[in-house]
């Protein structure tokens, strides 16, 4: 799931840029030059924030699905669901998921 998510995370998105910068495979792994970008401007390419892994969980966590019944009202229940933010709708898409809209 982390590496799916890469891009929306401080992680290397680029491990084949990275490895073509080691001048030996004993040298120390170096940071792709897109994600040195991304982690200095704390800015995707899509310009959506970058997080760690826990604080992208906790973003994603506040969608919720609400069962909704009118009171007084015929009508069945239904359920409505939170819009998701662009960030949310790229980090869906990167893990190939549908969210309802």
């Amino acid at each position: 799931m982390r590496r799916a998510l890469a891009p929306l995370l401080f992680l290397d998105d680029d491990k084949e840029t990275a490895e073509a910068l080691r001048t030996s495979i004993v040298a120390p792994a170096r940071r792709s030059p897109k994600t040195l970008r991304k982690v200095q401007r704390r800015r995707t390419e899509d310009n959506l924030p970058v997080h760690s892994f826990e604080t992208l969980l906790q973003d994603l966590n506040t969608l919720a699905q609400n069962r909704v019944a009118l009171k007084g009202q015929s009508a069945s229940p239904f359920d409505q669901y939170t819009v998701p933010s662009p960030l949310h709708r790229r980090a869906f898409e990167l893990l190939n998921v549908s969210y309802p809209l």
